[in-house]
């Protein structure tokens, strides 16, 4: 038997495959297959950015993708450098200040580090 990851949402153990996603029965979270990654240290939930790189407090990363600003009409261009980031929880999980723009949260999937 393959010996699935526990839910990363609820560290429930009954979870189980379908196709290409893992899913937890008792708070029906989703995940991929590819999105469980062991680091040397053996953090399962690390954060890494779009080349699989794993991310840390106080990295530098640069922008991958043209990103609308959610509320106004501005725009984070491709190539932004943005300093000193902060890894948080959630959906969008990292915290940083973009210099033009001020604080806000981007995926790290939008990202690579420098």
């Amino acid at each position: 038997m393959i010996d699935l990851p526990r839910c990363p949402e609820c560290a429930s153990e009954y979870t189980y495959q379908s196709g290409i996603l893992l899913i937890c029965p008792e708070c029906a979270h989703e995940w991929g297959v590819e999105d469980v990654t062991v680091t040397e240290t053996g953090d399962v939930n690390a954060i890494h950015d779009a080349n699989g790189n794993a991310l840390a407090d106080g990295d530098t990363v640069t922008v991958i993708k043209d990103l609308k600003v959610k509320g106004s009409s501005l725009v984070v261009k491709v190539g932004t450098k943005v300093k000193n980031i902060r890894l948080v929880g959630g959906d969008h999980d990292i915290d940083c200040k973009i210099d033009g723009i001020g604080a806000m949260k981007l995926k790290s999937a939008f990202v690579k580090k420098v």
